[in-house]
């Protein structure tokens, strides 16, 4: 069963898209356009559905917030289909370049993302109305990126926030990086949080912070108990309460909260 539906969010356009193969989809992506410009692209397993959306909606410019395939999998498509240009950062530009491997869940869930050719980000991506500034936030990925507008205060996040409290991290996600991306982020004024997931169109900033927070505290502890002599496995089962059994089941390991712990202890040694 499949997810389709479009917001307005005042000047932003909205599309929410959702793949289940098998019941209801596990998770449901935003892809953003503003004024000609493409924010994202959704997953490649919705290709059709984004395809007609776009149609007769003429975008001029493509940024990427990562090359996640939930994210970039449609590039190729739409580079195609509108011959707009398509923008990331550096690291997204070399992994676009591909095609990246991804594992049996990711391929079920959002479908593998083709190769295509995209240009590094300008300092700043302009429309005709607004001005966007692209801020590397490394973490969730090596190439993350969000988009700053700083006169009408609005980010466009990608997978920066996702919620207050994470339950999980990705086997290649580092807290660390994370804690100081969610620092730099929070030196900027804006309000309405453009998540590639879970979109808070009032009070941005203060999800965030929460979210800083939260990673801070984890990160805390975990060095608190490996300090005293705690082994992973220690921390892992003082800290968790098993509610990632779905998520480590259905990626075979991949996502967990056994992997922020590694991460923090891991961050904490280098």
């Amino acid at each position: 069963m499949n997810l389709l539906k479009k917001h307005f969010f005042g000047e932003t356009e909205a599309f929410q898209l959702g793949f289940g193969p098998v019941g209801p989809p596990v998770m449901s992506v935003f892809f953003y356009l503003i004024d000609g410009l493409l924010i994202d692209t959704g997953q490649r397993n919705m290709r059709k559905y984004v395809t007609e959306l776009l149609r007769d909606k003429s975008p001029e410019q493509l940024v990427l917030t990562h090359h996640h395939e939930d994210h970039s999998a449609n590039a190729a498509a739409i580079r195609k289909l509108h011959g707009v240009r398509v923008m990331g950062h550096p690291l997204t530009v070399e992994k676009m370049l591909g095609p990246f491997n991804v594992l049996p869940y990711q391929h079920l869930i959002w479908g593998r993302a083709e190769k295509t050719d995209i240009i590094p980000l300008p300092p700043v991506v302009e429309t005709r109305r607004f001005r966007f500034r692209p801020i590397h936030t490394p973490g969730h990925s090596k190439d993350h990126t969000v988009y700053l507008e700083e006169k009408n205060g609005w980010l466009f996040s990608g997978d920066l926030y996702l919620g207050d409290k994470i339950k999980f991290f990705r086997s290649d996600e580092r807290i660390r990086d994370q804690i100081t991306s969610l620092q730099k982020v929070l030196e900027s004024d804006f309000d309405a949080l453009f998540c590639a997931h879970r979109p808070c169109l009032e009070n941005g900033k203060v999800r965030l912070k929460n979210k800083l927070d939260f990673l801070e505290d984890f990160y805390g502890k975990v060095l608190m108990l490996s300090q005293k002599g705690f082994s992973e496995k220690a921390i892992i089962r003082d800290m968790g309460n098993g509610s990632d059994r779905f998520a480590k089941w259905l990626t075979m390991g991949n996502v967990s909260f056994a992997n922020m712990v590694r991460s923090a202890i891991r961050d904490s040694r280098s």
